[in-house]
């Protein structure tokens, strides 16, 4: 009996060691395939030469004058996808207005910290589930590392539990999310973080934002593309960030600047549009730049005719989602 037990342990050994070996093959024939697949704006639909732009409205669901401004930016303006912090005072609104709004396009911007002094949140799962991304004050840290940063106190674990929490949460309010990105890039600064990012990705079937291959490749990270491509992660070809500003560049200038620079392919800039309000100024320091970009993008004729001279085509991450998701 031993000697039969033994035979049928070596042969189940070597069955599954040919399926390994047969899947291991598949899987490399797969991620060959997808990394030599037409360009994105291809396989979307379009020509390899066109400039198709992404407008994201970032921190929708943070305050009432960030809701405001992105929503109408989204029905009267060229914002043409935004992402919510749902651990967020004025998400319940935000959630309410994509739920009554389902062609517009909607995603979950991962939060993690909690970076203003006089309006503050904390983490969507109980504080005791989540201790290291807790500050003494029961908010999230404010910043990403040091004694007082994510890094510093918590885990990638504890993080993608908590991410994964908020993806959970905008599901279940009804909000079709179309794409994640993550809040001061928690997510994506540390690479242990960044990859438990791409598993959200892979778990959820979402697109996710990714910087551009110069900007990870000053911090020798530009293989996380290939390894997003391989896995069959859609994202944008261009991402715009780490461009400086000039001193007394408003934001109209500054964007305009921009688009005149925009390549083939699709490429994601981000902003974060907000009414001028006492609320605004209240909360941020910032508020003029804010401000300066939701005018940008909402009515703004020299923007407006950029876009239309530089042939510039508007989508949202949803076709992103479609094409990954192989509608």
């Amino acid at each position: 009996m031993a000697k039969q037990r033994r035979r049928w342990l070596g042969r189940s050994l070597l069955v599954l060691g040919v399926l390994l070996a047969g899947g291991t093959v598949w899987l490399a024939a797969l991620a060959t395939w997808r990394l030599t697949r037409p360009p994105l704006a291809v396989r979307l639909g379009y020509r390899a030469g066109d400039k198709l732009l992404i407008v994201n409205a970032d921190d929708g669901g943070m305050c009432d004058s960030a809701n405001a401004a992105i929503w109408e930016g989204m029905q009267d303006g060229l914002i043409t996808s935004a992402t919510l912090m749902v651990p967020c005072p004025a998400f319940p609104a935000a959630a309410d207005f994509a739920v009554r709004h389902p062609e517009l396009d909607f995603g979950v911007h991962l939060t993690h910290t909690s970076e203003w002094k006089t309006h503050r949140w904390g983490p969507v799962l109980p504080r005791e589930q989540v201790p290291g991304l807790v500050d003494p004050d029961g908010c999230l840290w404010p910043r990403l590392d040091k004694e007082n940063g994510v890094y510093h106190n918590s885990s990638p674990a504890e993080a993608a539990r908590e991410a994964r929490a908020q993806i959970q949460a905008a599901l279940a309010a009804g909000i079709d999310v179309t794409h994640l990105d993550s809040h001061m890039g928690a997510m994506q600064y540390h690479p242990l973080y960044y990859l438990r990012y791409i598993r959200l990705g892979l778990e959820f079937d979402l697109p996710i934002r990714m910087p551009s291959r110069e900007s990870l490749d000053r911090y020798r990270a530009g293989h996380l593309r290939t390894l997003v491509t391989a896995l069959g992660i859609v994202y944008p070809d261009h991402f715009i960030l780490e461009i400086k500003k000039e001193p007394g560049q408003t934001a109209q200038q500054f964007w305009l600047e921009q688009l005149r620079q925009l390549k083939p392919g699709v490429t994601e800039l981000y902003i974060h549009p907000a009414l001028d309000t006492d609320e605004m100024r209240g909360i941020t320091n910032s508020w003029r730049w804010r401000h300066g970009e939701f005018r940008a993008f909402l009515d703004d004729p020299d923007i407006q005719n950029c876009i239309r001279e530089e042939g510039i085509i508007l989508i949202s991450y949803r076709p992103l989602r479609d094409l990954q998701r192989g509608k």
